[in-house]
């Protein structure tokens, strides 16, 4: 065998290994981006910020803008009946309310044609809303599919202990 022969095989492999860093690094670039949160919530909402935290703790980066999000829900369409307390848009979805960081992940490896997720109102045991001051209550909820045109189907539903289990 050659010299050169020898040579070439080893840098065949340096350039395969290059390629492949460089599609992985623009993979993971990607992927970064498309778990960045941008929430828009009321600067002095405790249950808003543990919600953050809440999907930090979960792998997303969160970009918060404290200024309220009755103007940002109703700029990306979320119907004003399936509200929440913060309102939140991630890969192109649009999220309302204390939805969990799992159905957040879910929504975005399925990516079903759909506005994105809500979980109306502020319902106890949801991500946020689960502090020591509720000391361990979970109410049940549902996470909500809402559709462009505003019609909503479950998602995915969490039953909950019931209020008889807190007595």
């Amino acid at each position: 065998m050659r010299n050169s022969q020898i040579n070439a095989l080893p840098r065949r492999q340096w350039l395969a290994a290059a390629a492949v860093l460089a599609v992985t690094g623009f993979q993971r670039t990607a992927l970064a981006q498309a778990t960045t949160v941008q929430v828009w919530k009321d600067p002095n909402c405790g249950c808003c910020q543990l919600w953050v935290e809440h999907l930090q703790a979960n792998g997303f980066k969160v970009e918060v803008r404290d200024v309220g999000n009755t103007a940002a829900r109703k700029r990306l369409g979320m119907p004003e009946k399936l509200g929440s307390c913060h309102t939140a848009s991630v890969g192109g979805y649009v999220i309302e309310g204390h939805v969990p960081a799992a159905d957040i992940h879910r929504l975005l490896k399925e990516r079903p044609v759909a506005l994105g997720l809500s979980v109306p109102g502020m319902p106890i045991g949801s991500p946020g809303m689960d502090g020591p001051d509720y000391k361990g209550r979970k109410d049940a909820f549902d996470v909500l599919l809402v559709q462009k045109d505003g019609t909503a189907k479950s998602f995915q539903r969490y039953p909950g202990q019931g209020r008889m289990a807190q007595l």
